[in-house]
């Protein structure tokens, strides 16, 4: 890997890791480290982008590895690294043999990179930011989990496809957990900056929301084995790329809230602003009674989770 150059490390060389390597690469942000546990994987896909980094007209080295004395010195940590709910495996047996993984590969991830920016995508999101921030210490504005900007894109795809329009005109807003208990809001989603409600009944706006909480299991369903990894890439390569380049870009992330919203001691999706050192602020707006209440019984799924991680110690 070039001297002087970013360096991003992607912890699981899975569909989503290794894709999330792919466009890091491909767009010409960072050399990108991909470590997994298994012998040869990460390896095999790191050689197969080195072939391709021809064909795309960039440099930017892809390395896999086993071993994280090569991850020393990165600038963004990715952690992709889990176990997908197989059948007969409760949601608390994934989330505490998730959490086991998290906190391992995490850990020693930050002891050779301690100034990194750590973004979670590992399932169930919000709480292994939790794990996250316990076993890093590292301040709030430096664990972020990547949750709403895939929400966000994926409301965004069913607007533009209800409407026959371009999704790059469509803006959409999401809060809350990843999963059942997200709050899309339309009244802050606008077309061209038109307001959705005024483009769409409140049937159809309803039918949307539910189509977003319901968009990773749609994909499950239809994939019958496996789950989704094209937009869950492109998402963790928006962010990577506004901490990169300190964009400043307002996106959805899931971060420790502080009496924000409300709301204190939980991981919630929220807006932020984000930039070279992580989160740099986050922006409140004001919520309806509904509004609040939904986002108060997403925090609260939450919060259901974290304890029995609690628990579990």
């Amino acid at each position: 890997m070039a001297v002087g150059r970013r360096k991003v490390t992607v912890i699981g060389a899975g569909n989503v890791g290794a894709t999330a390597a792919q466009r890091i690469a491909e767009a010409r942000l960072a050399d990108v480290c991909l470590i997994d546990v298994v012998e040869g994987l990460p390896q095999g896909k790191a050689l197969d982008l080195a072939e391709a980094a021809p064909l795309h007209y960039h440099d930017f080295a892809v390395r896999g590895t086993n071993d994280y004395a090569d991850t020393t010195g990165s600038d963004v940590i990715v952690v992709t690294a889990g176990l997908a709910r197989q059948p007969g495996m409760s949601r608390d047996d994934l989330l505490l043999k998730n959490s086991g993984i998290v906190r391992s590969v995490v850990g020693k991830a930050v002891e050779r990179s301690p100034e990194a920016v750590v973004v979670l995508v590992t399932n169930p999101l919000d709480a292994m930011v939790h794990v996250a921030l316990d076993v890093t210490g590292f301040p709030r504005e430096r664990v972020i989990g990547m949750a709403g900007v895939l929400d966000s894109a994926r409301f965004r795809t069913f607007i533009a496809e209800e409407l026959g329009v371009s999704a790059t005109d469509v803006s959409a807003f999401v809060l809350g957990g990843h999963g059942d208990s997200m709050v899309p809001l339309p009244r802050f989603s606008t077309v061209a900056g038109i307001p959705l409600p005024e483009l769409l009944s409140p049937e159809r706006i309803e039918a949307l929301v539910q189509r977003t909480r319901n968009g990773g299991a749609e994909v499950v369903a239809l994939l019958k084995s496996g789950s989704a990894f094209y937009a869950p890439a492109s998402s963790v390569l928006h962010m990577v790329d506004s901490i990169l380049n300190d964009r400043k870009r307002v996106l959805p992330c899931a971060v420790l809230l502080k009496g924000e919203y409300g709301i204190d001691g939980l991981v919630v999706g929220v807006p932020v602003v984000l930039g070279a050192g992580g989160m740099e602020r986050i922006i409140e707006i004001k919520l309806t009674a509904e509004e609040r209440a939904e986002l108060k019984a997403s925090a609260d799924s939450v919060r259901g989770l974290v304890d029995t991680l609690k628990a579990s110690v």
